[in-house]
Order: structure tokens, then C-alpha cells, then sequence
């Protein structure tokens, strides 16, 4: 290396990455300080619930988490059984323990979701099977499962008729809560989102199953939308939608830590955005494994405003995924109910290491699990564009007169299954300021390995591309870009 290359280099990586040594970022997030509550156990069924699969129990679990509650706090346990309920209300200071064995299921019924008293959130409608609004110290823990029976056949997404007529409640929804946390309960079938936490702090998810894959629309696992130290560990995802999915509808998710998680996704396993006007700060996602991901495995957008910096992932193995790692700043310019527009927001400080990826072309047999859907079998010859698109490169992108910054790959070892032709070689790719953001709406692109625009100070250091099969297209596309540098 001569040694003009090498003073750039050096010049390069220290911008990209001298954000890391003045940091206020952290490993972990703060340790809960929850307070501790009076040991007390009060089970379901002393108040009336009968778990016998058809009596609906809501008043009797929320007359047991109400007792709980006003006598200061403490264990209510669901033992074995099947417990149909509509939407219940937790209360601070309150830990729902499900037995081994023990299911709350939700109620098919939509008057059985009462939104009295319950807020009205800035996406979709307030329906939910659990709530807590300005709670603290609560927990939802044990070996039992939450199962929102939330299937087309009781709620369907069509709104003009059928049973339920387009009403589909959330699994949980939490706000401005505090001092929350989920383990080891398994989570199923929800007829709209999962489990969306919005501005609440200090969270922690741990030993978490979430199985919501080919449910229903929109079957995303978690959503942390605008939330404040966040530890998501050990957990295991098969989510239909997005998995771990941090949003920022109005103020920013900062100091979020994940690590040594499962996750599969029919869309992608870790997403930031599309809700992106508060921005993303401060975060840690670490020793993962993402496979079954057709849509593409790792997601970091942000189209609303705000600002994503600071964000470190390592330690990523893909299998069976499509576009590896997508990057986009964008001008949607959603404002959520706030009438001042935000701008174009920035982008910047992005470290992906030590990832090993397979993608492949999706699997047309498997796709048409999602049974919902009533896809139809695909007898076309060849791989498709629409295939290629969502198997495609690695692509970073920001928009005209804003640049993605400060962008590192370190240590990644990325196989493609090729099968471009010289005719996608000279594709031309749309900006798309303003859309919704998804990397194969851009398009089959004209390179195999890497497509990078719109961009300031990109390090590639130890990044291996290869392809499976023959492709007419060049490894790496750079438009608009300013300070690349790459480091064998």
C-alpha cells in the first residue's frame, strides 16, 4: 500500500470511528430499579377464573391484578389451564406469572376490546388483548403462553365485511410505562403488531418466544417505539412482520442493547424505522443468529427526521436471508400528528463487524406458508426480478444533498447467489426520496456485491463478497460518493 493510500485510510477509519472512544454509549443499559414489591401471590382462580378454555375470565384476572395492585404489590398467578379474556389492564407494581401449562387465550369477540380509558396511539387503533399506561415496576414472567388467537378467520384485515369487520387488536401495548419486564412467557398468533412499547424506559426482555410467523398482516414481534434503556437477550423470534423492530414515532429509541438472540422474520429480523422521526441513538446489537429472513436481515432507515448515530452491530451470522444489510436516510416526512414538518435528518457512525451471511433466493414453496395471504404457486422459469430484488447486494443510499456518513464493515464474509445479466448491469435506480422505504422497491441493481450512494467516508476493512453463480454485474457500484476506502 503506497503511501498516499495509507494516510487515507488511517484518515477514513479515524472519521468513521473516532465516535467510539467520546461515546456516551455503553454496553448495557442501566439495571432496572425496580422497587421491591410485597411477596404476595394471588391466584386467578380465587377471584372466579374458571381456565376451563370457554368461560371468558377478563373480570376475573382483572379483579386479581386490581387486588394486587392496591395492596401494594406483588405475584398474580395464572396456574394451568386455558383462560379466554379481552383486553385486561396492568397496573404498577404488579407481576402476571403464567404457570407452566398455563395459556391466556384472547377472546375471539371484538366487543370483548373496550377502548374506554385507553389512549389513542399515533399508528393503528387502540384495540389491544393487554394494557398499562403510566405504570411501573410491572412484569409479565413464567413458562405459560399468551395466545391472541389473532387468525384472518376471527380477524380479518378486510374492513368491508366478515367477522370482527377489520378490527384487529394489538397483543400488548404498554405506554409511557417504567421499570418493565418480560421473561420467559411465549407469545402467539396476534391479529395486528405484537408487542409494541411506546416512550417507556428502562425495559428488559429476557428468555422471550415469540412465534407469529404466517399468522395474519402484520405480525410484528417487538416494537420499541421511542423507548429508553432497552435490554432485548436471550429471546428466540419468528415473527411474520419485522422482529425486533425499533421505531421512533415521536421521540427517539436511545440506549438499546440486544444480544444473543434467535430471530427469523418474514420481512427482516432487526429493523430501525420505518417510524423514524425521533431517531435512534446508542445502539448494541451483538452474538445473534438471523435466518429464514426473505425481505432481508438487517434494516437501518430513517425517513421521518431525527438522527440514527451511534450504532454498533457485531457478531451476526445470516443463513437463508435476503438483502443482507440495507442503509437509508429518506424524506417521507411523516410527523405522526405533529403539524411541524421535520426535515431530512442525518445519518451517521454506523459499525457492522464480524458477520458471516448466506442470501439466497427465496423459496417459492415456503412462501406460500403464509397461507393467509392466498398467494398463488409461481410456475415462472428462472429467477425473477422480483427475486433478484430481494436477494440483492448490500446497499447504502441517502439522497440527493444528504449523505449517509461515517459507514464501517469490518470483518463481514457475505456469499450472494449471483444470476444478474449484463441487462441489470445498466439498470438505472430510482432515488425515491419520499417512499416508503424497502430495498427491493429500488429495483434489481446494477451490481452483485455492493451498491453505494449518496454517501461520505465509507470503510470496507476485510470485506468479503463472493458470489455463487455468474453474474454480469460489477461487485461494487459507487454514485455520488465521497471517501471510499477499502482495506483487504
Amino acid at each position: 500500500m503506497n503511501q498516499f493510500v495509507m494516510i487515507a485510510v488511517v484518515g477514513l477509519a479515524h472519521a468513521a470511528n473516532s465516535f467510539w472512544s467520546c461515546s456516551a454509549f455503553a454496553d448495557e443499559p442501566p439495571a432496572l430499579t425496580t422497587t421491591a414489591a410485597p411477596e404476595i401471590v394471588i391466584n386467578v382462580k380465587s377471584f372466579g377464573a374458571a381456565g376451563d378454555g370457554v368461560t371468558l375470565d377478563t373480570e376475573a384476572v382483572q379483579a386479581a391484578i386490581d387486588s394486587c395492585h392496591a395492596s401494594g404489590g406483588g405475584i398474580v398467578r395464572v396456574p394451568a389451564g386455558e383462560f379466554p379474556i379481552g383486553t385486561i389492564i396492568l397496573k404498577s407494581n404488579v407481576n402476571l406469572s403464567l404457570d407452566h401449562g398455563a395459556t391466556l387465550l384472547g377472546s375471539i369477540n371484538k366487543e370483548d376490546y373496550p377502548t374506554e380509558g385507553l389512549d389513542d396511539p399515533r399508528e393503528g387503533g387502540p384495540h389491544c388483548l393487554i394494557y398499562a399506561k403510566d405504570a411501573r415496576n410491572i412484569e409479565i414472567s413464567g413458562l405459560g403462553v399468551i395466545d391472541g388467537r389473532g387468525t384472518p378467520e376471527n380477524f380479518p384485515r378486510n374492513r368491508s365485511g366478515g367477522r370482527n369487520r377489520g378490527m384487529r387488536p394489538r397483543l400488548l401495548r404498554m405506554v409511557n410505562c417504567e421499570n418493565v419486564t418480560f421473561s420467559g412467557v411465549t407469545y402467539k398468533r396476534p391479529a395486528f403488531w405484537g408487542l409494541h412499547l411506546i416512550d417507556c424506559r428502562n425495559l428488559k426482555f429476557s428468555a422471550v418466544t415469540i412465534r407469529f410467523r404466517n399468522n395474519n398482516f402484520n405480525n410484528d414481534g417487538l416494537d420499541i417505539d421511542g423507548c429508553e434503556d432497552v435490554l432485548i437477550e436471550n429471546c428466540d423470534i419468528d415473527s411474520g412482520d419485522d422482529a425486533i423492530c425499533l421505531k421512533s414515532s415521536k421521540h427517539p429509541c436511545r440506549n438499546i442493547v440486544v444480544r444473543d438472540c434467535r430471530v427469523s422474520s418474514n420481512t427482516a429480523p432487526l429493523k430501525f424505522g420505518t417510524s423514524s422521526r425521533g431517531g435512534f441513538i446508542n445502539v448494541k446489537v451483538t452474538n445473534c443468529y438471523f435466518y429464514d429472513s426473505p425481505m432481508g436481515a438487517i434494516k437501518l432507515q430513517l425517513v421521518d427526521g431525527g438522527q440514527l448515530e451511534n450504532i454498533d452491530i457485531s457478531r451476526i451470522v445470516m443463513e437463508d436471508a435476503g438483502c443482507p444489510i440495507f442503509i437509508r436516510l429518506g424524506n417521507r416526512g411523516n410527523t405522526f400528528g405533529d403539524r411541524n414538518a421535520a426535515g431530512v435528518g442525518t445519518l451517521k457512525n454506523v459499525r457492522i463487524r464480524d458477520v458471516v451471511a448466506k442470501v439466497v433466493i427465496e423459496d417459492r414453496d415456503k412462501k406460500l406458508r403464509a397461507a393467509y395471504k392466498n398467494l398463488k404457486p409461481d410456475d415462472t422459469p428462472g429467477i425473477t426480478d422480483a427475486e433478484k430484488s430481494k436477494s440483492g447486494p448490500i446497499m447504502i443510499t441517502g439522497i440527493p444533498g444528504h449523505y449517509v456518513e461515517n459507514i464501517v464493515l469490518e470483518n463481514v464474509r457475505i456469499s450472494f447467489p449471483g444470476h444478474g445479466t449484463q441487462e441489470d448491469s445498466t439498470r438505472s435506480v430510482p432515488e425515491d426520496v419520499d417512499r416508503y422505504p424497502e430495498q427491493y422497491f429500488f429495483g434489481v441493481l446494477p451490481s452483485w456485491g455492493a451498491y453505494i450512494r449518496h454517501a461520505r467516508n465509507i470503510v470496507f476493512e476485510n470485506v468479503e463478497l463472493s458470489v455463487r453463480n455468474s453474474d454480469a454485474r460489477e461487485r461494487l457500484h459507487l454514485d455520488d460518493v465521497e471517501g471510499f476506502v477499502e482495506v483487504k
